[in-house]
């Protein structure tokens, strides 16, 4: 008996205007799976990320979570929020609320989960991702990359079925992105299915399962990350690739 996918995209169509940023697209991934989407700027990534918890709704097409095609609005597209976590390139915290509180207001609100419950809970994802001993400052008081692993633990506190990470390393300084890497490689590890949007090619080598390339809103080629380095079939793939590997 074959499991279907945790996440399905079909015939996926989204325009801005004149702008085609996705194009039937068509893309499976299984539970447990890490895939990690890149491309040139502008290709579609983001905006595949985004329809997949619906902060971008789609032209056309069909979309599944566990075999459930996304709700439109209401009190089920909040569940399915719940279910999908996401991070962001700029951390998106709640600057007023302390570190603590982040992590604790989504499970308390939307899981109805008991305050204590999830404070312990929260105190523990902290530990997690190395922050525990800044639980009780706001994220202003954060580095870069201490507020991103706030926001990691945010996002898991929700229990989600998968996680989506939107260039989680792209606003930060260069010593503050291996941070957030190796927190994120751990997930990878622990069994997290991920979907990563990232510039960040020694992550995709070393934590995906699948390197989705797109460009022009298409996927254009979809392989491991050994054959896709190693010897990628299209030559736009191996153009990019000769473009990025040498800086």
């Amino acid at each position: 008996m074959t499991v279907p996918p945790l996440v399905s995209l079909q015939k996926v169509n989204k325009s801005f205007g004149a702008l085609r940023a996705l194009r039937d697209v068509d893309l499976d991934i299984a539970a447990g799976e890490v895939v990690v989407l890149i491309g040139p700027s502008g290709s579609g990534k983001s905006t595949l990320c985004r329809t997949i918890n619906r902060l971008e709704p789609i032209d056309s097409g069909v979309i599944l979570l566990d075999g459930v095609p996304l709700p439109a609005e209401g009190r089920a597209l909040a569940q399915l929020r719940a279910d999908v976590g996401m991070v962001f390139q700029n951390f998106n915290l709640f600057a007023h609320r302390t570190v603590l509180d982040n992590v604790t207001l989504g499970p308390i609100k939307a899981r109805r989960k008991p305050r204590a419950e999830a404070r312990r809970a929260a105190m523990a994802l902290l530990e997690r991702v190395g922050i525990a001993d800044k639980a009780d400052r706001h994220p202003a008081e954060l580095s870069g990359g201490q507020q991103q692993r706030a926001a990691i633990a945010r996002a898991l506190a929700m229990e989600p079925k998968v996680m989506l990470f939107d260039e989680p390393t792209s606003a930060l300084d260069p010593e503050m992105i291996a941070e957030v890497l190796d927190v994120m490689l751990g997930l990878a590890a622990e069994g997290m299915t991920m979907i990563v949007v990232t510039h960040e090619m020694g992550f995709a080598r070393s934590a995906a399962n699948r390197v989705v390339f797109l460009d022009h809103g298409q996927i254009v080629e979809t392989a491991t990350p050994a054959q896709f380095f190693s010897d990628p079939s299209t030559e736009r793939a191996k153009d990019f690739l000769a473009k990025i590997l040498n800086h």
